[in-house]
């Protein structure tokens, strides 16, 4: 049975059906991995609904300019007589203007009406709009909440990428954990039985008479050694497989991997491409495409869109209102005579509180571009650095190829002097030492190249590939 369908089999919790014709291999590759966690993560699915909530929120906003259809009807009866019978309705329709488009029907009668609301025997009609000549004409609070929503749409798709970025990192890291105790283990795996091996021939030279007894401990004690690095690398990769499996997702269902599927192996070649930081070499271009960048301008989009509705309130209020009036049966036949009209007018004498408002508004727009210009210096600074740590990275990783093939080499050549009787097993274990130690330094030294890959998709907050 195939590596990957055991890790079907054990599901830690069984919620949804899983597809089982997804796993069909004993190795999980780095770039398949990345596919199941942006298509199934939980909290990729929740930077996911940041959108949602921004659509809604430009629903809400959109609502301010719904038509409205207000009834207000009021009577009274005492004692066999109708004090008043009031009806007001209208219809009213917001433009983006500020403009108010409003007809209306109010029918009143009664022997205690109000004479000024007193209507003819069949109800008054009335059609005509409110203009705001001063404070909210060209930019009100239901202009800027349109346009802010509209804005917090493009702040949202960018908090989105920021938070499945950093998911996609973590996880990355969790991977890469992984692929080292894996390669790890591996290698104890591989010399402890290079130590048995050796034991098991040491054993029969001294029954031989070739070699000395104490050999035997000597042999012993590199395979004691050997088995407590394996023991000890087992637990390691243990535990960074319980850890990758935080980030594997089926269908909304926690998967556990099995305990013997494999890693991606040549890692470091591939390793640029699925990530996408080999566009590193056009900086400018990637700067200018940074979310954080972008949220950071869109930000400063809307503070701007306020600084405007707070400057607006500076002027006076002024609303006219003019009303056409007829009865229902006669307004076909327009009468200029018949007419309703209104101003209203209020202009605060100090202005400390629409003053002070401005200047916060102002003072919050300058803060967030200084911090747009610091943000922007401190990613292209951090994605030099970190392309540099990878040039040096890649160098050391060169040498220390070299080295162990070197230590290798010394180890495979004190063997033949060995079994030519000219060595002892004191060298023989010292030479491969050597060589365990440069090959945990290789192993510790990829993934330190793989984790400053990771370092530089989230710095440069690029897409991994597909």
């Amino acid at each position: 049975m195939k590596a990957f369908y055991i890790l079907i089999i054990s599901l830690v919790f069984a919620k949804a059906p899983v597809n089982a014709q997804e796993f069909q291999q004993d190795v999980l590759s780095f770039r398949e991995y990345l596919g199941y966690v942006k298509k199934y993560h939980p909290l990729v699915s929740r930077a996911n609904l940041e959108i949602d909530k921004a659509q809604a929120g430009l629903m809400e906003a959109r609502g301010g300019f719904d038509p409205k259809i207000e009834v207000d009807f009021d009577k009274k009866q005492f004692k066999d007589k109708e004090y008043y019978s009031i009806l007001n309705s209208s219809f009213k329709i917001p433009t983006w203007y500020g403009i108010e488009i409003k007809a209306a029907f109010d029918n009143s009668e009664g022997i205690y009406v109000n004479p000024q609301n007193t209507t003819p025997n069949q109800g008054l009609t009335s059609l005509g709009v409110t203009v705001p000549v001063g404070q909210g004409l060209f930019i009100n609070r239901r202009m800027a909440d349109i346009r802010q929503a509209r804005l917090q749409l493009q702040l949202s798709e960018s908090q989105q990428r920021l938070a499945s970025l950093e998911v996609l990192y973590n996880a990355s890291l969790a991977y890469f954990s992984w692929l080292r105790h894996y390669n790890e283990v591996e290698m104890y795996r591989e010399y402890l039985d290079y130590a048995k091996v050796r034991y098991n021939g040491v054993l029969k030279l001294i029954e031989q008479g070739d070699k000395p007894a104490i050999d035997s401990i000597e042999t012993g004690i590199s395979v004691k050694n050997r088995e407590l690095g394996l023991e000890n690398a087992i637990l390691k990769l243990n535990k960074a497989r319980l850890e990758l499996a935080n980030y594997l997702w089926i269908n909304g269902t926690p998967v556990e991997p099995a305990e013997n599927l494999k890693p991606e192996i040549n890692l470091m070649e591939s390793i640029p491409e699925v990530l996408n930081t080999a566009r590193s070499g056009n900086p400018e271009e990637i700067i200018a495409g940074h979310p954080k960048l972008k949220m950071l301008e869109t930000k400063i989009e809307m503070l701007n869109i306020e600084r405007k509705l707070k400057a607006n309130y500076l002027l006076p209020k002024i609303d006219l209102g003019y009303y056409y009036l007829s009865e229902p049966s006669q307004f076909d036949s327009f009468r200029t005579e018949d007419y309703k009209i209104g101003l209203n007018f209020s202009f605060p004498i100090f202005l400390r509180k629409e003053r002070g408002a401005l200047k916060l508004a102002k003072l919050k727009l300058q803060d967030t571009q200084y911090e747009l210009l610091q943000e922007r210096l401190q990613i292209k600074n951090k994605i030099d650095a970190q392309i540099t740590e990878l040039t040096s990275l890649k160098k050391q990783s060169g040498l220390i190829n070299n080295l162990v093939d070197d230590y290798r080499k010394m180890l495979e050549a004190e063997e033949r002097l060995f079994s030519f009787g000219e060595s002892s097993i004191f060298i023989i274990n010292s030479r491969e030492n050597n060589l365990i130690s440069a090959m945990i330094q290789q192993i510790s030294l990829e993934n330190s190249f793989l984790i400053s890959n990771a370092d530089l998709f989230r710095v440069m907050a690029v897409n991994a590939a597909p």
